[in-house]
């Protein structure tokens, strides 16, 4: 039998078409339980049985036991959900679900909290900042379990030392993104040589062929409709050529675009093991987003965002020309956008002016990077509400689809 995801499903659906004989029960539950219960964490080590306060066992063995035998399996604990993918596995997490490591947004206390729910949490140390580091990843560090740190390559290049503090609280998970070849060949060796798990998120079909080559453990497929950088291709189409690319041999998490169950329920029927979100963790109450910046997270819809390189060119940050950063529009983008050369050329002057409004919660003026999912943001959520919100829907969604089909698998 399918050991999970929609394969798992749609082979209860078969089994209710096909009609199980009664003394086969016992066996079937066998099979469910060996399915299901927890295994062992990539390291070797035999995870913990569920007990009250580890609770592993998977939901989806009670829609099993329930829908084949009629007999739910029994627990006096809280019902727990735990969908289980390769990515899941690999890290030894329950939930397929991922914090971006936002930079400014995704600190330490925003990492734990999504690391305790179950997920991965990832601060975003991004550009590379003594201070930020020294408070936020060692903040995450203490939290225990799986969580990581986000870098952006090509500026760790211009900032020796920085690389080796981070290294220095041994992440057990590092995320890489934005660099060419030889920089995402140095730095996933350099950070697998360190015992992490090397995460690196691709754009098109030949960023995952070099990810793969050089050795990533996870890859994340990022498209256009991210909130933040990102480059041109949609989500929907490249999450299959990513998969046609790696063909299985490593996980891969969809991002650009996902907020919900829904989007996890999606990105799992397309093959992917996991979905990153940025904007909806952005609007929780552990991010270090602004007041201001949170209150248009949720007063703002899609429509108000705009791609533009702007503040990339007020900060002097040079970034490649085939991404822009995707934002809730203000005064500021509306000004600037389209107009890099003209304000390149003043910003010794335009530069202090917008660091001092961006000090004082300037939203007519500040950065506020948040993608497509606006629509779906209503209000400001525990992340670990978040978590929980996003997998027991997908959960609900994919069981209902395969009752819908019964369509048998191999």
């Amino acid at each position: 039998m399918p050991s999970g995801g929609i394969a798992a499903r749609i082979w209860t659906s078969r089994c209710l078409r096909l009609g199980r004989p009664a003394e086969t029960e016992d066996s079937l539950l066998n099979e469910t339980r060996a399915a299901f219960l927890p295994k062992r964490h990539p390291s070797g080590q035999r995870l913990a049985p569920p007990s009250p306060g580890n609770p592993q066992r998977n939901s989806l063995a009670h829609l099993f036991l329930f829908t084949l035998t009629g007999r739910a399996m029994p627990s006096t604990r809280p019902r727990s959900i735990v969908i289980s993918t390769k990515l899941t596995e690999l890290l030894g997490i329950d939930h397929p679900v991922v914090c971006a490591p936002m930079g400014s947004v995704s600190g330490g206390r925003l990492a734990g909290a999504v690391t305790r729910a179950g997920g991965l949490g990832l601060v975003g140390v991004s550009y590379g900042d003594p201070a930020f580091i020294d408070e936020h990843v060692a903040r995450a560090s203490e939290t225990g379990g799986v969580w990581g740190v986000g870098c952006v390559m090509f500026t760790f290049d211009a900032r020796p030392g920085l690389w080796d503090k981070v290294l220095g609280y041994a992440p057990p998970v590092i995320a890489l993104s934005f660099g060419d070849t030889a920089q995402v060949q140095k730095y996933v060796a350099s950070a697998a040589d360190a015992g992490s798990h090397v995460v690196v998120q691709v754009h098109d079909a030949g960023q995952a062929a070099v990810a793969v080559r050089a050795g990533a453990s996870v890859l994340v497929a990022q498209g256009a409709e991210a909130g933040g950088h990102h480059a041109s291709l949609a989500t929907l189409p490249l999450i299959p050529a990513v998969l046609d690319v790696t063909q299985g041999a490593v996980p891969v998490v969809a991002a650009g675009g996902f907020a919900d169950g829904r989007g996890l329920a999606a990105a799992l029927a397309l093959g992917a093991d996991g979905v990153m979100m940025g904007t909806r963790f952005a609007a929780t109450e552990e991010s270090l987003a602004t007041a201001g910046f949170k209150s248009h997270l949720v007063s703002a819809r899609t429509a108000d965002t705009v791609d533009t390189r702007s503040f990339d060119v007020v900060r002097g940050i040079p970034w490649d020309e085939a991404y822009q950063a995707r934002s809730v529009g203000n005064e500021f983008t509306r000004t600037w956008t389209g107009r890099d050369a003209e304000l390149a050329a003043q910003r010794a002057t335009v530069e202090p002016e917008w660091t001092a409004a961006v000090a004082r919660d300037d939203t007519t003026q500040r950065a506020m990077f948040a993608g497509e999912v606006l629509d779906q943001i209503q209000d400001i959520q525990p992340a670990a509400q978040v978590v929980h919100d996003v997998v027991a829907d997908a959960e609900a969604i994919l069981a209902r689809l395969a009752r819908r089909s019964g369509a048998p698998t191999a």
